[in-house]
């Protein structure tokens, strides 16, 4: 494969990447308010954010465990037509209980979109490649939510459902561009086992299998990073609504700036971060930052030191998701479907368990979410740094990683 053609792929794999997070993201600032038309408060919307990442969490090692074995491509195509489907249901809602099926199904959505995305780059980057690559995607990511959150506050001025629409139709047009565009190239843990039908292994089983993977403390990383930024992130639109009275569009603003400037240092200077001190090192330092920010949200007022300090916790995490998206690709050789289902089972547990404490924390006490994720995130530092200094010492030495 030519690199004029890889390049093609990853702009596609990117688009598809940022527009469904970009529909996330698109929720953030007008939860609160499209919530009131509901009579329902912060409860609701930490367990609707943990109705997406239940469905993520049951169904990605599904998907990259059958992408590995029938290719990426009608994975990716089938995940952003549900995808679609469940943004349009969300804005069209009645019913609370409506918001939770909708919920659920972006979530089916994305779990089918988000492993083989990642398995792909794994396919066609090689292992030095390969932190490109998922820094791009990792780009991605971010921008889909540095935009979403920006563009829902702004729609939400005019009307509080037509974000949703908007969402849903882009996810439409991306799934027609990549049946055209994205080939599907076979794994090729596919092709040397080709005529061989292997067991299908459950939930269960794939979770058990992946304890035993090398990579394994570094899924805990995923989890308990996700924990922390998914706790932050559902807290924070409900928390300065309540506590400051933000509009939606104060909060697209808050979270905007600080997505926009992680997406500049990320497609910018991420490679070069990795190469200097190492992927882990990336890890561990971005996670006290993470932590730091988190506590100071407790104590800090004015509009602008929010802005300083909401950006600070994005930088901080925009950088620990490809580094260790990186570091799992790596490690798992020719199972990159099974890595990057487990990379974003692992991830979803984290966001699911995450909002649904912090829902329930935030209506007993507004700091409460804010202690516990600082709390979570530091112990995942610790876990990190005793496992690296026992069992990996080389993840600290940026130019052992890549051979």
């Amino acid at each position: 494969m030519s690199q004029k053609q890889k390049k093609i792929i990853l702009w596609i794999l990117m688009l598809n990447m940022f527009i469904t997070m970009g529909g996330i993201g698109i929720i953030i600032p007008v939860l609160p308010a499209y919530l009131e038309l509901f009579g329902v408060g912060g409860q609701v919307l930490g367990f609707l954010i943990a109705a997406f990442a239940l469905a993520q969490f049951l169904l990605s090692p599904v998907a990259g465990d059958l992408s590995d074995r029938y290719g990426r491509k009608i994975f990716i195509i089938g995940g952003l037509i549900i995808y679609g489907l469940s943004q349009i249901l969300f804005g069209l809602a009645t019913e609370v209980w409506i918001l939770f099926i909708s919920r659920f199904l972006t979530g089916v959505g994305a779990a089918f979109i988000m492993p083989p995305i990642m398995a792909y780059v794994a396919d066609i980057t090689t292992v030095e490649e390969r932190g490109k690559g998922m820094g791009m995607i990792g780009a991605a990511i971010s921008l889909g939510f540095m935009i979403g959150p920006g563009l829902g506050g702004f729609l939400a001025n005019v009307n509080l459902h037509f974000p949703f629409f908007l969402s849903g139709s882009v996810a439409f047009a991306a799934a027609l561009l990549s049946f055209f565009i994205l080939p599907n190239i076979k794994p090729e843990i596919k092709e040397s086992n080709k005529g061989v039908k292997q067991p299908r292994e459950n939930l269960i089983k794939q979770l058990v299998r992946s304890v035993k993977t090398p990579y394994f403390i570094l899924l805990i990383v995923v989890f308990t990073f996700s924990f922390g930024i998914a706790n932050f992130q559902s807290t924070l639109s409900m928390y300065l609504t309540l506590k400051f009275d933000y509009t939606p569009t104060d909060i697209a603003i808050v979270i905007t700036l600080g997505g926009f400037v992680g997406v500049i240092l990320q497609m910018f200077i991420i490679e070069r971060l990795f190469k200097r001190f190492g992927e882990m090192k990336v890890i561990l330092i971005n996670l006290v930052v993470a932590a730091i920010t988190m506590v100071l949200m407790i104590y800090i007022r004015g509009f602008f030191v929010i802005l300083a300090v909401t950006t600070l916790f994005q930088i901080a995490t925009v950088f620990i998701r490809p580094a260790a998206n990186t570091l799992i690709s790596k490690f798992a050789g020719k199972d990159q479907g099974f890595a990057a289902g487990m990379n974003n089972a692992y991830m979803s547990l984290g966001n699911m368990i995450g909002p649904a404490l912090a829902g329930v924390l935030l209506e007993w006490n507004m700091r409460a979410p804010f202690i516990l994720g600082c709390t979570i995130l530091l112990a995942c530092y610790a876990l990190s740094y005793g496992w690296t200094k026992r069992k990996a010492p080389n993840l600290m030495h940026a130019e052992q990683t890549s051979h």
